[in-house]
């Protein structure tokens, strides 16, 4: 099981345990995170999962996808890259990852 953090536009910060292989997304709707909506069940569709990533995790995680990247609608923010959280696969390696919900999805 890997740390990951969600923190929501009001700055409330909650930190679960998600299994290796499932994405970030996987682990919000488990456990009953506010904010990411994943209206299309993690098929890179939708774009209603999308998180701040913090820079510094940028090594750590894959690449965007074009089809992702096509998908993000708001601009990144200074020292974090907007993702979507269904294209995050948990790893070891994302231990204590944090993550920043947007004030909306679209």
């Amino acid at each position: 099981m890997t740390r990951i953090t969600y923190v929501s536009p009001d700055e409330s910060v909650q930190t679960f345990d998600v299994q290796a292989g499932m994405s970030v997304m996987d682990g919000a709707m488990n456990n009953g995170v506010d904010g990411i909506l994943a209206e299309c069940g993690g098929n890179c569709a939708c774009a209603t999962c999308q998180v701040y990533v913090d820079a510094a995790w940028g090594d750590r995680l894959e690449p965007l996808s074009d089809l992702e990247e096509a998908m993000l609608s708001q601009p990144s923010v200074p020292g974090r890259q907007l993702r979507l959280s269904c294209q995050i696969v948990v790893t070891d390696a994302l231990e204590g990852l944090k993550l920043y919900i947007p004030d909306s999805q679209h």
